[in-house]
């Protein structure tokens, strides 16, 4: 009876955070509760090429010169299709670095959501969740 008990106690604990998630969620960051939640879409880049070359895009862009660049320190950033750039930021204060999470992406196309923030045109996004999109053609091999 006891096994019973505890496995329904667990049961009805998950079932309640799987309910509550998209709640919970959304809930913005710890300086700004309110921030609305967005999905972007783009290549993770590093930040001088996409800014000094504009023939770079999301979707054709240069790995060696990215991988290069984030090497020697460029700040990393996601840029989309239509030529916004995001920075990665993390949802607390103070903010801490967000670089060894973004790492692995750096050169794929990815799907970020998370709080997004925009001031005077520079845009920023607290990721809660970031995964590669493999369905998307883009040409790395671009000068």
């Amino acid at each position: 009876m006891r096994r019973f008990a505890l496995f329904q106690t667990i049961f009805a604990t998950l079932l309640l955070v799987f309910l509550m998630w998209p709640a919970l969620a959304q809930q913005g960051t710890k300086m700004d509760p309110n921030a609305k939640t967005m999905t972007i879409e783009g290549a993770v880049r590093d930040l001088a090429c996409p800014v000094q070359n504009r023939a770079g895009t999301a979707t054709s862009f240069s790995l060696k010169c990215t991988l290069d660049c984030v090497g020697h320190g460029s700040p990393i950033i996601i840029l989309t299709k239509d030529g916004h750039i995001y920075f990665p930021i993390s949802p607390d204060m103070p903010d801490s670095s967000q670089r060894e999470k973004m790492m692995p992406f750096v050169g794929k196309y990815v799907q970020a959501t998370g709080a997004v923030f925009d001031r005077k045109g520079t845009r920023a996004i607290a990721i809660t969740q970031i995964k590669e999109l493999t369905n998307v053609h883009f040409d790395t091999s671009a000068e």
